[in-house]
């Protein structure tokens, strides 16, 4: 049975995505923006039923979905075991955190070019795009989380004979978790913008070439559609985490 608050959370988010359809109704109808750049809600929709019905939308979406989850897994699990030796071996973190440091300002479009250098016009890019955005995300706050356990814990693991091993465990990693969640939640995000500029170059299918495909046609209902695919691929991912994390992390809400 659903709680009351989980009902006024649906309900709230019911009446603010209503509330957004309105006021984008409204403009569109208005005239004041041309039609043709700005398209209005029903437009948007009979676009993405062509798109369904020319097979276009499910397809880009599995694609998409498949690249974004592979390049999220690969990022994610590297980032987190990256994020945990840096925090807590001083000699890993004295030979990487320079490097991930000075690599965490490069945005994952301007990697592109070399990806494709490196790995071709093929799905091995488009994965090492997606996956290092992702890692760097991870990596930063499971770093943050594990050299953040506070020093009781430690003195306290050793005092009863734990060690290192179980400590690592069994008091680091369950203390860097709410931290590592939080990174987990914005890795799934950028896995998504990430994904776009994959896609943006050599590929032939998924979200972000059909983006670039009604650019070049300048098919803005198309685009609103795939703008719209990526927004509730985003929350709902987003929400999928929220969940499985109030449930494990249940010491410590996110």
């Amino acid at each position: 049975m659903i709680s009351r608050t989980k009902l006024t959370e649906i309900g709230q988010l019911t009446l603010s995505l209503s509330g957004i359809v309105a006021i984008w109704w409204i403009v569109a109808a208005s005239g004041v923006i041309n039609k043709d750049l700005f398209p209005s809600p029903d437009m948007v929709f009979i676009a993405a039923v062509e798109l369904y019905q020319d097979g276009v939308l499910i397809s880009d979406l599995k694609v998409s979905l498949t690249r974004a989850a592979i390049g999220f897994s690969i990022g994610a699990t590297t980032g987190i075991l990256v994020g945990l030796l840096t925090a807590r071996v001083a000699i890993i973190s004295l030979a990487l955190e320079p490097l991930l440091t000075l690599l965490r300002p490069i945005p994952a479009i301007a990697l592109v070019p070399l990806a494709i250098v490196w790995f071709g016009i093929g799905e091995g890019s488009k994965y090492f795009v997606i996956s290092y955005t992702v890692f760097l995300a991870v990596w930063l706050n499971t770093h943050s989380g594990a050299k953040q356990v506070a020093s009781t814990y430690i003195k306290a693991s050793r005092s009863l004979g734990a060690s290192r091993f179980r400590e690592f465990f069994e008091v680091i990693v369950p203390a860097s978790a709410p931290h590592i969640v939080v990174g987990l939640r914005l890795g799934s995000a950028l896995a998504f913008l990430s994904l776009v500029a994959a896609e943006l170059s050599g590929a032939s299918a998924g979200i972000g070439f059909r983006l670039q495909d009604a650019r070049q046609y300048i098919q803005t209902d198309r685009m609103f559609v795939g703008l719209i695919e990526l927004g509730l691929l985003g929350a709902t991912l987003d929400m999928v985490f929220v969940t499985i994390s109030n449930r494990l992390v249940h010491w410590e809400s996110t």
